[in-house]
C-alpha cells in the first residue's frame, strides 16, 4: 500500500497517469461522482489552512465519497500530548485514506509508517508539498502543452518555499527544462537542493536578486510569498517581505506566452491589476489541484483495495 510524502514518491509514468486522469475528469466529471461512495478521507491538519483543506474535501465530495477531520492542532488530541503515530493508528480506525498537514518536516512520514490506509502530506514545515506540485504540474501541462524544454524561474522566498522544493525536484525530471532562482541574499535556494537536484541531474541553473533582467527569458514565472511562519524574527521578515513586487511595469519584456504562477495565499507580491492579465495562472492553479487531488485519492484507494 502507497503513501504520497514527497513527489519523487511518484515515478514519471506515475504522474503522466493522474495527469491523464485528471484530464478526464475535467472532461467527463459524471463518469466520477460516485468512484469513492461510502469511502471516508480523514483531513488532519495541525497548521492552518484554506486552500489545500478545501481542495481535499472538494475532491472527496466531488467523487462521492465523505469527509470527517479537524482543522487545528488545539482542535485535536495532539494539544492533550497525542503522538502523530497514535493519532495516525487511531485515525486509520475510522478513514479510507488520510490527508495530513503538519508545521513539522516529518510527521507526514511518521503517520504513514504508523497508519493502516493510505497517506497523503498536504504540507510538512520548509519540507515538501507534493500535491501542490501535482497542481503546478497539471497547469504546466495544460498551459504549454508538455514538461519539457522549459525556462522556469522562481521568485521569493527559495530557502523555506516547500512548494519550490518539490516544483525543482519534480521538473528535473523532464528533459531540456532550466532554472532561474530569483531571490534575496538570505533566501536562497538551500545548497542542499542545488546538489542533490540541480547538480546532481545536470540541470542548468542561475541565481540573481534581478527579476525584471531575467523576465524576457522565462517561460514560467513562478511566485512565492515571504511567508513570515518561517522566520524566526519579525525584523527579518518585515525587512524582506516586500522584496518582489510583480506590477503590470515588470512583465513590459515579458514573453506573450508567458505563464505567472503562485501558489497562494498572496499577500501583496502579485498586483490584482496582474489577475485580468491572460498570463495570470494562479486560480487556474487552485482548479487543478482539486482535479489532481481527486485522480490522486482514486490512485491511491485503489491500490490499497488491490
Amino acid at each position: 500500500m502507497k503513501s504520497l510524502i514527497s513527489i519523487l514518491d511518484l515515478s514519471v509514468e506515475e504522474i503522466e497517469q493522474l495527469i491523464a486522469t485528471a484530464d478526464d475528469i475535467i472532461d467527463n466529471p459524471d463518469k466520477y461522482c460516485e468512484k469513492c461512495k461510502r469511502k471516508k478521507l480523514a483531513t488532519l491538519f495541525f497548521e492552518p489552512s484554506t486552500r489545500t483543506r478545501l481542495s481535499f474535501e472538494a475532491a472527496m465530495l466531488e467523487l462521492g465519497g465523505s469527509v470527517i477531520g479537524f482543522s487545528e492542532a488545539n482542535a485535536s488530541s495532539a494539544a492533550k500530548g497525542e503522538s502523530v503515530a497514535d493519532t495516525a493508528k487511531t485515525v486509520s480506525c475510522y478513514a479510507d485514506i488520510i490527508a495530513m498537514r503538519h508545521p513539522k518536516e516529518g510527521a507526514p512520514l511518521v503517520a504513514s509508517i504508523n497508519a493502516c490506509v493510505p497517506v497523503i502530506n498536504a504540507g510538512d514545515g520548509g519540507h515538501n508539498h507534493p500535491t501542490q506540485t501535482l497542481a503546478d504540474l497539471l497547469t504546466i501541462h495544460r498551459e504549454k502543452g508538455g514538461l519539457s524544454g522549459l525556462t522556469i524561474g522562481v521568485c521569493g522566498d527559495l530557502k523555506f518555499g516547500r512548494t519550490v522544493h518539490s516544483l525543482i525536484q519534480a521538473m528535473s525530471r523532464y528533459s531540456g527544462n532550466s532554472f532561474v532562482l530569483i531571490s534575496p541574499e538570505e533566501l536562497k535556494l538551500p545548497s542542499y537542493v542545488k546538489k542533490e537536484v540541480l547538480r546532481k541531474n545536470g540541470i542548468p541553473y542561475t541565481q540573481t536578486t534581478d527579476l525584471e533582467q531575467v523576465m524576457p527569458k522565462l517561460d514560467i514565472l513562478y511566485m512565492t510569498r515571504v511567508q513570515r511562519e518561517r522566520f524566526f524574527n519579525e525584523e527579518d521578515y518585515l525587512r524582506l517581505k516586500d522584496s518582489y513586487i510583480l506590477t503590470p511595469s515588470k512583465l513590459k519584456n515579458a514573453k506573450e506566452s508567458l505563464s505567472i504562477m503562485h501558489p497562494l495565499p498572496r499577500v501583496n507580491e502579485i498586483s490584482v491589476l496582474i489577475d485580468d492579465d491572460p498570463r495570470a495562472c494562479y486560480f487556474k492553479q487552485v482548479l487543478n489541484g482539486k482535479y489532481m487531488r481527486m485522480a490522486l485519492i482514486l490512485k491511491l484507494l485503489e491500490e490499497s483495495e488491490g
